[in-house]
């Protein structure tokens, strides 16, 4: 499997963090994969064959063509149907706030069709990305079509970054009352303007950029055993690291590291 990441325009620099592919052969054994939340919302091209996403009920849909996945709150599950040929522009946690046609809390867990956030448009830009024969052309055009809709980065609150950088920074380690203090604004105010821009509460960001740390702790062995593990990344304790795993990878850390997950491995630490 073949993944590459690739950096944005620098006007648009504030709102996606990187663009990436990723090709499989149809040859190459299909396998469900877990994508495990990051607090980062992607518009996906699929240029090879569909993904099946499963709804977390038992049953089964196929993925559109072209989409955005709104924030995970849960790990994803899908399985390629064929040969894998993605293009993608992941935003930043508060990226697609300037360019939602929708409330973004009603995207949450949910592949929502570009044609159906953007009209013709949307379907005009999926016709380009096909057609397109590079990689630098896809960024070139998609980065066009962002352009301009990019009215105006005053959509995005600066309280809004400024809570989400502090999150980053902090590796998702500070209490919402040290995330008000240090923003210097009150603790309902935040958390309102951030869940609207978001589509999270700063808790859960929290809770999901602190485990992407523990994560790539975990996958480049920078840490001896669970409770050295939890307690690098300020869990109270090993018990508190692993309920938050589960909830947001599905298995524990020991099964996580077994398998291998090959999938996740690829949007760690990116």
């Amino acid at each position: 499997m073949n993944y590459q990441t690739f950096d944005p325009h620098q006007e648009l620099k504030m709102v996606i963090k990187c663009y990436w592919t990723m090709e499989d052969s149809a040859g190459d054994r299909l396998e469900k994969q877990s994508i495990i939340p990051d607090g980062c919302m992607e518009m996906i091209f699929h240029h090879g064959d569909l993904y099946k996403q499963y709804t977390g009920d038992g049953n089964s849909m196929i993925q559109p063509r072209c989409f955005v996945i709104g924030q995970l709150t849960r790990p994803l599950e899908i399985e390629p149907t064929g040969k894998t040929s993605i293009f993608s522009v992941r935003f930043h946690p508060h990226g697609f706030l300037p360019f939602a046609s929708i409330p973004i809390k009603e995207m949450e867990n949910t592949a929502i069709p570009l044609e159906k956030l953007f009209g013709r448009d949307g379907k005009d830009i999926e016709e380009k990305i096909f057609n397109a024969h590079s990689v630098q052309e896809r960024i070139n055009l998609v980065e066009i079509f962002l352009l301009d809709r990019l009215a105006s980065l005053e959509t995005i609150d600066h309280i809004v970054r400024s809570t989400v950088e502090t999150i980053l920074t902090g590796n998702g380690q500070l209490s919402i009352d040290e995330l008000s203090s240090k923003i210097d604004i009150n603790r309902r105010q935040m958390e309102r303007k951030f869940y609207l821009a978001i589509g999270l509460r700063p808790k859960q960001l929290s809770k999901i950029i602190r485990l992407q740390a523990a994560l790539k702790m975990l996958l480049t062995k920078e840490s001896a055993n669970l409770t050295s593990l939890a307690h690098a990344n300020d869990y109270y304790d090993q018990s508190h690291f692993i309920k938050d795993f589960r909830e947001l990878v599905g298995i524990t850390p020991k099964e996580f590291y077994r398998k291998n997950l090959k999938m996740s491995s690829f949007f760690i630490g990116d």
